[in-house]
């Protein structure tokens, strides 16, 4: 009677299988370390967070008015959003900032809170711009405050 011996192993099948999901792995994997600089879906999110900072703050400091106070008015300039303080000494101290040279931040302007929350001028959009490429995304301050993340293109 003849026994029968197992062969333990890949078939060629499943090797060529297993070369082709690695190499598509590592085209994906190798085009996202190939990027230069930081996408706008990234500075996106920084975004949101710095400007609910800075509306948060201005809601925690029950003044009157903020327009003495550089730290509770939003400064949206070419190349840096945050409190107007920051945005002028840009200190790496405070939080309350973004700026990078690879995006450009529109309209150039100034938005104060109350003490609710509520912007001035009501309902402000803000489009990031990346400078190398033709993606852009936009954040929206509504007249109630709410900041939301709206579509990149």
């Amino acid at each position: 009677m003849k026994s029968r011996s197992t062969i333990s192993g890949f078939t060629l099948i499943e090797l060529i299988m297993v070369i082709v999901i690695l190499s598509i792995l590592s085209l994906y994997a190798s085009s996202r370390f190939m990027r230069t600089g930081i996408s706008a879906v990234a500075i996106q999110d920084q975004v949101i967070s710095v400007v609910r900072q800075v509306q948060v703050n201005r809601m925690q400091s029950n003044v009157s008015s903020a327009v003495g106070n550089n730290d509770f008015i939003l400064s949206i300039a070419t190349n840096c959003i945050g409190s107007k303080a920051s945005c002028s000494s840009q200190s790496s101290s405070r939080s309350d900032w973004v700026e990078d040279s690879s995006v450009t931040f529109s309209p150039v302007r100034e938005v104060q809170f109350d003490l609710l929350g509520n912007p001035t001028p009501p309902s402000v959009t803000i489009s990031i711009s990346e400078n190398n490429s033709s993606q852009t995304c936009t954040v929206t301050i509504n007249e109630q405050g709410y900041v939301s993340k709206d579509g990149c293109s």
